[in-house]
């Protein structure tokens, strides 16, 4: 129907839908198609498909003459390049669902533009943990998003990091790494909120004794529900 002229998906203050982040969206003729995010992470938009016309008669038809309904074999060819290059990976986009924007594909048919959409949602982050301290790894207070881990490594690979009051002879080997550190990690923090982690040689096992070591993770926190 036509009750709004204003298309809103809306993450307000972080919240995630509990389906995947797909949507298809009517808006009628002279409306405006609008996707808004209020997030802080990165969110970005997909469009999968657009089309500005008309292929059915009941589609915002509320109060509209017969006649303006007949035409159904309606669509603006520029529909997906113009939906595409406005919206594609911006956190938040206008449209107008109007003639002078896709052109007029059936004059005198009363229009609407259909979009097909999915939202992505994630946040990169990078901690390092010095030897002897808890890894905390968290994706915030919001239970639908979840850790996935791309890169951890319990060894040395610099004489400066975590390097404070350890003597030079700790701190020489910088080609140590724990070939067991991405498997630790991954089976304990993948598809959890929130992971606590020793960075630890009882955990890790001990690749370069007498040296003093860390724990580097690189994560990404996703929506729960998104499939990509």
């Amino acid at each position: 129907g036509n009750k709004t002229q204003l298309l809103k998906l809306l993450l307000l203050g972080g919240t995630c839908p509990t389906e995947p982040i797909s949507q298809k969206d009517h808006t009628l003729n002279n409306g405006n198609f609008t996707l808004s995010y209020n997030l802080n992470w990165t969110v970005k938009k997909i469009i999968h498909g657009a089309d500005y016309g008309r292929h059915d008669k009941t589609t915002c038809s509320d109060g509209r003459a017969a006649s303006q309904l007949q035409v159904v074999q309606c669509s603006s060819p520029t529909s997906n390049d113009v939906v595409a290059k406005s919206c594609n990976g911006k956190n938040s986009c206008t449209i107008p669902a109007s003639n002078s924007v896709f052109g007029d594909p059936c004059v005198g048919t009363y229009k609407y533009l259909e979009v097909v959409y999915t939202c992505q949602c994630n946040h990169s982050a990078h901690t390092v943990t010095c030897e002897g301290s808890q890894a905390k790894l968290q994706c915030g207070e919001f239970f639908f998003f979840i850790l996935v881990i791309h890169r951890a490594d319990y060894g040395r690979h610099d004489q400066t990091t975590c390097s404070n009051l350890q003597s030079d002879c700790m701190l020489r080997d910088v080609l140590c790494s724990s070939p067991e550190s991405i498997k630790v990690v991954a089976e304990s923090c993948n598809g959890k909120n929130s992971c606590t982690i020793s960075a630890t040689s009882s955990v890790f096992g001990n690749p370069c004794f007498g040296t003093y070591k860390y724990l580097e993770v690189d994560y990404t926190c996703q929506c729960k529900y998104l499939k990509q």
